[in-house]
């Protein structure tokens, strides 16, 4: 096996590669949609950032990313790359040893293009990849998951009303977002995520044509939806599908079935309107998140991200 720097003349086997992964992906989270179209590799190739694994002719796997961007995860200082679902993508068979020979290759253009913060996108039950990639200094941070509009089981609780806000009455969920990035900036998150002032809020709301959905308790809101057509990977740009960009419940309304049932009030009124996938993308280290979203929804990619000493920049 012999890794090459990713051109033009690899995107034919790149994609035909990427596709069987997701086909691979897809018979393990069957909701995941049959027709789905990966990103074009055109720009991952022209970067020079990319890499190619070949033995005999044949096309064992590539490693893409983007161009180095300025404070990775929206929250740092550290320059960073990532590798989106369906710019990387190896055989089966010794999958680990093909991705540590790609990264092995690819991080070393990476660090010269000043990038310290690395970002992969794997398939959720690529486990021998992620394990590999685990020995080389990285974490879970992010997982995107899907699920059908379907409602959710849940007992109905009498006191709360349900309701979906609009361009005049968004304004009422924005309590509800100071309140989630306060969370944000607790243990063990530790996200210094920018906090939108209100009327940023509100207009951003408008002109995204987004959906929102609240729960009041005797008047007072107590937990929040946000929705909209964009996410993060390739799958939002199918028509029927829809993406939760926020959401969040008081903590003394928690445990009584209040997301749950509005979660299941939003998935009824889009169902009828066609959509039929609802999708969302949090931090693994988000413990209410995480328990959350397990239960509902099917996990479909894992991002992982290592962290370089920037110090290094100095010396190479």
């Amino acid at each position: 096996m012999r890794t090459i720097n990713f051109t033009r003349e690899h995107m034919a086997d790149a994609r035909e590669l990427a596709l069987l992964c997701y086909r691979e992906e897809r018979s393990r989270v069957p909701v995941l949609p049959g027709a789905v179209e990966l990103p074009d590799l055109t720009y991952f190739a022209d970067n020079g950032l990319g890499v190619a694994a070949y033995e005999d002719g044949k096309m064992l796997g590539f490693l893409c990313c983007t161009e180095p961007f300025d404070h990775a995860f929206g929250s740092t200082d550290a320059r960073g790359v990532f590798s989106p679902m369906g710019a990387n993508a190896a055989v089966t068979q010794d999958r680990d040893k093909i991705y540590a020979a790609m990264y092995q290759h690819a991080a070393q253009k990476w660090v010269k293009a000043g990038a310290v913060s690395h970002g992969i996108c794997l398939y959720a039950h690529e486990e021998a990849a992620q394990q590999q990639f685990f020995r080389y200094g990285f974490g879970l941070r992010c997982i995107d998951a899907i699920r059908t509009m379907e409602p959710i089981v849940c007992n109905l609780n009498e006191g709360y009303e349900m309701e979906e806000l609009t361009g005049e009455t968004i304004d009422t969920a924005y309590p509800l977002e100071v309140m989630l990035n306060r969370h944000f900036y607790s243990s063990p998150l530790f996200m210094n995520r920018p906090l939108a002032s209100r009327e940023v809020f509100c207009s951003t709301f408008t002109a995204d044509q987004g959906r929102c959905f609240l729960t009041k308790y005797k008047g007072k809101p107590c937990a929040y939806l946000m929705i909209s057509q964009s996410g993060e990977t390739c799958i939002t740009e199918i028509p029927e599908y829809l993406h939760i960009t926020g959401a969040y419940c008081l903590p003394e309304y928690r445990g009584r079935g209040v997301f749950q049932n509005l979660l299941s009030y939003a998935v009824n009124l889009l169902k009828k309107e066609g959509y039929t996938c609802l999708g969302v993308d949090y931090e693994s280290l988000n413990p209410a998140a995480y328990a959350f979203w397990q239960k509902y929804f099917a996990t479909y990619t894992h991002g992982l991200v290592r962290r370089i000493d920037e110090h290094i920049l100095q010396v190479l």
